[in-house]
């Protein structure tokens, strides 16, 4: 079995630290990848620091992966050695029950596999994830990757692109829409520039008035201050569709009042602690709907890949090197990176 070399947190208290492990050899339906990025996401801290409950140590965590292919198994069709590939959330699924079936592996009954601390249908173990030199992956979820786009900032699509791009595709939003979109984080920025490509007339709103210059350069045609309440109040009944990416309890009310008949918001942040309640009557009065999302399908994850080739889209990204892993995770408790770091793997070297 081939050696991986990466980090790993050993307990949720612990920092992550230099780790080595073995990953299998390649079945017939497997894809060797030598990890060149690797995004890293708020669900990475939570998982390393155990605050979602369930993690298995040592994790490996890293779910947004972009590398080069370097073995393929005796089955294996869709790629060759030499492609540019990438690897998201999951590693497998069931396949079998109707939401697999239908290409919504990510709703799968039976739970897909994550990336990482998963469990690994292979070896009976957890799966590791992207904070490493290499991966196997059967072909099924592995994804194509344009190599017309920055690499790096490709990375972050794997998770923080289709958060965000499936919602916004499944509530149909196109050209005319008014969009709004809910904070400008990993997964905010990335919300403005799929919407705005999509041909949506996009609002972003955010408590920091120091993000309006840099949300009207990703592509928001409006910024709010959102604890300003004139400013709220002249955008009430006007939009089509919200995509709420904040990771934090809040008063949903105040935007469910923005949207007009039959307009929906849609949650993709997950807060430690639940909501407040949102008023019915403020439900009914205009048939709106609030709905959640979870990230998207192997076939939907590649459409998103495609559609951010054709438009030119990637994450805006700070480069880190792997040894500067336990800095960006303080970092990001404090969100102080525009708008997402990437790890560069060629900065990993065996101890």
């Amino acid at each position: 079995m081939p050696k991986a070399i990466g980090y790993a947190a050993q307990a949720a208290d612990k920092p992550l630290q230099y780790f080595e492990f073995e990953r299998r050899d390649p079945t017939a339906s497997d894809v060797e990848i030598e990890i060149l990025y690797c995004g890293v996401c708020h669900s990475d801290l939570h998982q390393a620091r155990n605050e979602w409950g369930g993690t298995v140590f040592p994790c490996v965590p890293g779910h947004e992966i972009v590398g080069k292919v370097t073995r393929v198994g005796s089955n294996v069709s869709k790629y060759k050695v030499g492609d540019t590939v990438g690897v998201g959330c999951m590693v497998d699924s069931c396949r079998t029950c109707a939401n697999c079936e239908d290409g919504y592996e990510q709703y799968c009954d039976n739970g897909f596999v994550g990336t990482y601390n998963g469990e690994d249908k292979h070896s009976g173990g957890v799966t590791f994830g992207g904070y490493s030199n290499r991966i196997t992956v059967t072909e099924d979820f592995v994804l194509k990757v344009s190599d017309k786009l920055d690499l790096a900032g490709v990375a972050p699509l794997l998770c923080a692109g289709i958060t965000t791009y499936s919602p916004l595709r499944h509530w149909g939003v196109t050209n005319g829409h008014k969009v709004g979109v809910v904070g400008l984080g990993g997964l905010g920025h990335m919300a403005v520039k799929l919407a705005k490509a999509m041909g949506a007339e996009v609002v972003l709103f955010t408590t920091s008035p120091s993000k309006v210059d840099d949300a009207k350069r990703l592509g928001a045609d409006h910024v709010v201050i959102s604890k300003d309440e004139e400013q709220m109040k002249a955008w009430r009944n006007s939009l089509d569709f919200i995509l709420n990416t904040v990771a934090a309890p809040h008063d949903l009310d105040a935007y469910l009042s923005l949207l007009r008949l039959n307009g929906t918001m849609t949650l993709v942040g997950v807060p430690a602690e639940s909501h407040p309640s949102p008023a019915v009557y403020n439900l009914i009065a205009k048939r709106r709907s609030l709905a959640g999302s979870l990230i998207g399908g192997i076939a939907e994850t590649q459409e998103m890949l495609d559609f951010c080739a054709e438009h030119g889209i990637t994450s805006d990204i700070e480069m880190i090197a792997m040894d500067d892993i336990n800095e960006a995770y303080e970092r990001m408790l404090k969100s102080d990176v525009k708008y997402r770091f990437v790890i560069d793997m060629a900065t990993l070297k065996q101890k």
